[in-house]
């Protein structure tokens, strides 16, 4: 092995002194003034069999090139622009790449602060690149160039203060999330990203659930008067933003970069939160009082205050577990920069995405606290509670579902959590009118207006889950909590077409080729899982739309489910692989000749984007 390290050593220095094929030259073309932009223009020459990958939106595996400026007297750097380069599939990688053959312009823009006295200044490029052909490629190289630049007294003139400037690079073309730009557009850039991303996250269906388990589990350490609520509400959010990093960066670690989602389809988690969430219904019930394990007590009982600073840390992990599945749009992305060997910006991102996401729930910990401690709180927050846990037993059977589909029980299905749902929600509004009593609940003498409009809600509700029983078509929030109807799905295993929602796809993407490449249309990939909240609301919201469907009949359908079923592994692995990521909804849309003609990722709530990507995917 000491062996091997050592040659191995050697090799990477002797290759490292080899002149690659690449010429580098750099210039400014004329003069500037303080505060004017300016623009390095980069010529990369090399001959034609040779070639350097583009800047951006590259497959996974090859080294973007990328261009950097420094100076004391740079103001700020702008976006880099490059020529057109040339699409095509890379056999050094097995992946769609962006390459200059035979040689690359770049122009980078800088602007000159304005406090500049006229002389001549140095800029120092740096040029990052990896060039091949087509049997071999160098290792990535950094080359430096001085490059002089003429600084001369006047007025800033306006046609020169112009400049596109790296914040806008945080998209790409298609509206995916450009990383590596983030991360290159610097530590204010990336965090205003993370942060952003974080709050998005918090309009994602996955977060629904966990409003009504944070409000009963505190609003019950209210009552029981343990810790004090601002330092519960604390630790239960210093607790989430531990875990997602945590997990995360230890999902990566272990699993790779589909980690997130293997953990959020895992049908043992699955049960595990179904259960949970059953344990905490039935508690506000009222059949039991929730407490910690024996062994779990007297451990804690060595400090004061120790057993609810454990429980509030694992309602944190269970927040975690449940929200994965909605998170992995950025955070699948931090997760293979991390698979890939990066450390430094995955774990700022985690931490810097999962404090903005946990933030609202600091106060969604805090107020419950305070209630329970109002004067005549008992009736009134009882009742509460029991809705609550009404509304728990009904998140509880998504998460059987979801163990339901990956296992292929096929009994908890579209329809069945449907009923269950009717069932539940006409309960709850019975309750409220005081038709069904439980252990804790006081006499009801009179039925307050509130509590009366209250459950007209409920059974109102209850009636409009039952008539989706027999065709009518509910809201597509509500549908995306329900698993998918599968009814269809005889047949999806040799590559025969199914119908969803009156929509035919394939299921295996060599037929879709091969249909494809008869009928000249392009193929647009739905990456979807069984277990994925936000495919069922693009699918109810989204794909449903007439504007939408009249743009899919001009296209083969595929659907590639990465969770479950037949070759989801393969499936995982080539949305990794040629796309960069592992998130879940994720769009695609490819010619016939296997060309990337856009990608689209992530749940829009915008039907406008969306069209907007279908139609450059068929102009394309």
């Amino acid at each position: 092995m000491r062996k091997i390290i050592i040659f191995t050593f050697l090799l990477s220095i002797l290759w490292s002194q080899f002149k690659t094929p690449v010429e580098l030259t750099a210039f400014i073309e004329d003069q500037s003034r303080p505060g004017e932009v300016s623009n390095v223009a980069i010529k990369a020459t090399m001959d034609q069999e040779w070639y350097i990958y583009a800047l951006r939106d590259q497959g996974q595996g090859p080294v973007a090139s990328k261009v950097s400026l420094s100076g004391d007297f740079i103001k700020e750097v702008g976006r880099v622009t490059e020529n057109d380069p040339q699409e095509k599939f890379d056999e050094n990688f097995s992946t769609i790449t962006r390459t200059h053959q035979g040689g690359a312009e770049f122009i980078a823009p800088f602007r000159l602060k304005k406090d500049l006295e006229p002389g001549e200044y140095n800029v120092r490029v740096s040029i990052v690149y990896q060039v091949c052909n087509s049997s071999v490629c160098y290792p990535p190289k950094e080359e430096f160039l001085d490059v002089s630049l003429d600084v001369v007294s006047g007025i800033v003139r306006t046609e020169r203060t112009k400049m596109d400037t790296n914040v806008q690079s945080f998209y790409d073309s298609s509206g995916n999330i450009n990383l590596d730009a983030a991360i290159g557009s610097g530590l204010l850039s990336f965090i205003f990203l993370s942060i952003s991303m974080g709050l998005l996250a918090l309009l994602t269906p996955c977060v629904f659930p966990m409003i009504p388990i944070t409000i009963s589990f505190f609003t019950h350490k209210g009552e029981k008067g343990e810790g004090k609520p601002l330092t519960n509400a604390f630790i239960y959010m210093m607790g989430i933003i531990f875990t997602f990093s945590i997990i995360g960066l230890l999902l990566a670690l272990t699993l790779g970069a589909s980690g997130a989602n293997q953990l959020a389809s895992n049908p043992w988690v699955n049960l595990f939160l179904a259960a949970l969430f059953v344990y905490f219904s039935l508690s506000l019930f009222g059949m039991y009082d929730i407490q910690l394990p024996q062994w779990l007590t007297r451990f804690s009982q060595k400090q004061e205050g120790k057993t609810g600073a454990i429980g509030t840390i694992f309602m944190a992990v269970t927040f975690t577990l449940t929200s994965f599945t909605c998170t992995v749009q950025f955070v699948g992305l931090l997760l293979v920069a991390a698979s890939n060997g990066q450390w430094f910006w995955p774990m700022l991102g985690m931490v810097i995405f999962s404090t903005a996401f946990a933030f609202p729930f600091f106060f969604l910990a805090l107020f419950p606290q305070y209630l329970s401690k109002m004067p005549k709180s008992g009736s009134w927050l009882n009742s509460v509670k029991v809705v609550l846990g009404f509304l728990e037993m009904a998140a509880a059977f998504k998460f059987i579902s979801n163990t339901d589909l990956v296992w292929r029980w096929d009994f908890f299905s579209h329809n069945v959590v449907l009923a269950c749902w009717a069932v539940l929600m006409a309960l709850c509004g019975l309750y409220l009118l005081g038709k069904i009593r439980l252990p804790h609940d006081s006499d009801i003498k009179i039925i307050s207006v509130p509590r009366l409009m209250l459950s007209m809600i409920f059974l109102t509700f209850g009636l409009y889950l039952t008539s989706g029983l027999f065709g009518n078509r509910i809201s597509g929030l509500i549908y995306s909590y329900l698993p998918p109807k599968l009814e269809n799905d005889i047949g999806s295993v040799s590559g025969q077409q199914i119908q969803s929602n009156q929509l035919d796809w394939y299921k295996n993407l060599n037929d879709a080729f091969i249909e494809s490449k008869n009928t000249g249309k392009p193929i647009f990939i739905d990456f979807t899982g069984y277990t994925c909240t936000n495919c069922r609301w693009m699918e109810a919201n989204i794909f449903v739309k007439s504007d939408v469907r009249d743009r899919f009949s001009e296209m083969i359908l595929v659907q590639l489910y990465t969770d479950g079923g037949p070759n989801h592994r393969e499936n995982q692995q080539y949305e990794i692989e040629r796309f960069g990521t592992a998130a879940l909804p994720f769009y695609v849309i490819l010619s016939p000749d296997d060309k990337v003609l856009g990608t689209f990722p992530g749940m829009s709530r915008n039907i406008n984007d969306f069209l907007d990507f279908l139609d450059n995917g068929l102009a394309g």
